[in-house]
């Protein structure tokens, strides 16, 4: 039986990198290529193939229907080939991760799904980072990061994990104090609770119900969601968080205020890495997990 020809492996490898890191330059400088030694690569695996990639201009190559229907045919062949060749070597080293992550997230989302996640892949172990800063650590002592931010650092690789919706919070018994339409007066007795990493929330809360002129007795700024939801749940206050934190909790000390006003979050949650990370197995067999396990 013939031997089917392979493509020129070196082309094929500079087509995926311009793919995943969405820049010809990007992908140049990862290979210590000149632009001008990159496209002849990519011309070469075109010419092999015979069919178009990239359509040129301006020195910006953008990927053609036939090119990203080729890079979803080839790149799962590729991540097997990878895999098979590290399963055969002698040197069967763990996959680290240095993950950034914030607790709550991780406790209610991140930390329930892990289980599966080491099913899959069981020579992935991840180092855990609660600490401050996140975002200005990704590429440094992070390898990438889920973040609660408005809009990630344009540099950053980024993919958008949720949407959520923004609600006032409290114990119960403070609700059943307040009434089931608090008014102005009542409201402005209370002690509001906000995220030190979220406060644009209760601006954007109070002038969706309608309280936009609300002055509370105080503000008390935390940097934990988990303490956040405790100090609600002992009646320290109302605290201004996403909807999402509220239900996965399924604390039955808690109560809603405004139920019915759905207020859109200025804040999601984002994955981010350095898009060159999206080259290291870690980080790539993570991102590809969280994307497709729909946290």
């Amino acid at each position: 039986m013939a031997t089917r020809r392979l493509p020129p492996l070196r082309a094929l490898e500079a087509f995926v990198r311009i793919v995943r890191l969405g820049s010809a330059r990007a992908a140049a400088e990862e290979l210590a290529l000149s632009p001008s030694a990159l496209s002849r690569r990519v011309a070469n695996l075109e010419e092999f193939i015979g069919k178009k990639l990239f359509t040129r201009a301006h020195q910006s190559m953008q990927l053609t229907d036939d090119g990203r229907a080729f890079y979803d045919a080839v790149s799962p062949h590729l991540e097997a080939l990878a895999a098979a060749v590290e399963d055969q070597s002698e040197n069967l080293t763990l996959w680290r991760l240095h993950l950034g992550v914030l607790p709550l997230f991780g406790s209610q989302r991140l930390f329930p799904r892990l289980p599966e996640l080491r099913k899959l892949h069981p020579r992935l172990h991840i180092d855990m980072d609660t600490g401050p800063h996140l975002e200005t650590r990704v590429g440094d002592t992070l390898d990438c990061a889920i973040l609660l931010v408005r809009e990630p650092d344009p540099s950053f690789h980024s993919f958008r994990l949720d949407h959520n919706q923004v609600y006032a919070i409290c114990a119960r018994h403070v609700a059943d104090e307040i009434g089931e339409k608090p008014t102005l007066a009542a409201l402005s007795d209370q002690t509001f609770l906000v995220h030190q990493e979220m406060p644009d929330s209760f601006s954007a809360w109070k002038n969706a119900v309608g309280l936009g002129r609300l002055e509370p007795a105080a503000i008390d700024h935390y940097d934990s969601g988990q303490l956040l939801l405790e100090a609600a749940a002992q009646g320290l206050g109302i605290a201004i968080m996403h909807d999402d934190h509220f239900r996965r909790a399924g604390d039955k000390r808690l109560a809603l205020l405004f139920p019915d006003k759905d207020v859109e979050s200025p804040y999601s949650y984002w994955f981010v890495c350095r898009p060159k990370a999206l080259d290291t197995r870690p980080v790539r067999v993570f991102y590809e997990w969280l994307v497709n396990a729909g946290l």
